[in-house]
């Protein structure tokens, strides 16, 4: 069982030699790695083509956007199983994607995903915030849920089938695909309880506030699109979930040992 594992990047030469790091280090070795660059300005690209023998396949020239580029890695992909990972993430051990390919074959489902941990930015071995996924129903769809994102992997057939991201999105793109496949089409899923994926995190932004209204204008325009009706509060719940990370921190166990 191939996994490919879709890194989008853009001027991110800071992080990206230790997302690749992770990547190499994985116990898992059926893995193609695919870096989609949106033409950096800076020495991103001559850090990937540093890395040659871990990375499969480079795409570097100008996109529409994260979820454009995004789609490009998954045209470019050849594996049964696609996962994302940003620029300046990492996985949280060297067994995650091991851990992942047990689950698809253990469990025989369409997609897994996990929980995630924001990390500081200076020093990422330093927990902020704990993102406990939790089981994915209706009822918690509708109550604002959905899986982080970088520990979500499917199977590219799913893809296929059902359609990749829309690229229109500016913010809610993932949601809108994960929207689409869990609850819409009812895929089957599986939920690791383990933190699989690393974030970081830095300091808010001058522009987060009308990011957030921009991104929650899309998550309710995620529902209309795929012709599902939310509450009345399934949107506003989204953010205000984000609260519980801050409070739900856990033990070293929460990690792949």
């Amino acid at each position: 069982m191939k996994i490919s594992v879709v890194t989008v990047s853009y001027n991110s030469a800071k992080t990206i030699g230790e997302t690749i790091d992770c990547v190499r280090n994985q116990t898992y070795k059926d893995v193609e790695y695919i870096v989609v660059d949106g033409a950096s300005k800076d020495n991103t690209l001559d850090i990937v083509n540093q890395h040659n023998g871990t990375v499969s396949r480079l795409i570097s020239e100008p996109d529409y956007g994260i979820y454009d580029a995004m789609n490009k890695g998954i045209r470019a992909a050849t594996g049964d199983i696609i996962g994302f990972l940003n620029a300046d993430d990492s996985y949280a051990s060297p067994k995650v994607l091991e851990k992942v390919a047990q689950a698809f074959k253990e469990h025989d489902v369409d997609s897994i995903y996990g929980d995630l941990c924001f990390v500081s930015e200076e020093d990422p071995s330093k927990v902020i915030r704990f993102w406990r996924a939790g089981e994915c129903t209706k009822k918690n769809f509708l109550n604002g849920w959905m899986p982080p994102h970088p520990t979500f992997f499917v199977k590219r057939s799913i893809l296929e089938k059902f359609g990749v991201f829309d690229p229109t999105f500016r913010f809610a793109g993932d949601y809108e695909l994960i929207l689409r496949l869990l609850y819409k089409h009812h895929i089957s899923t599986y939920y690791i309880p383990y933190c699989m994926v690393k974030m970081r995190i830095g300091g808010a932004g001058n522009r987060w506030l009308e990011n957030r209204l921009i991104a929650n204008l899309e998550d309710r325009l995620a529902w209309k699109k795929n012709q599902l009706k939310p509450r009345p509060y399934t949107t506003i719940l989204k953010p205000l979930r984000k609260i519980f990370q801050f409070t739900g921190l856990r033990p070293k166990a929460a990690f792949l040992s």
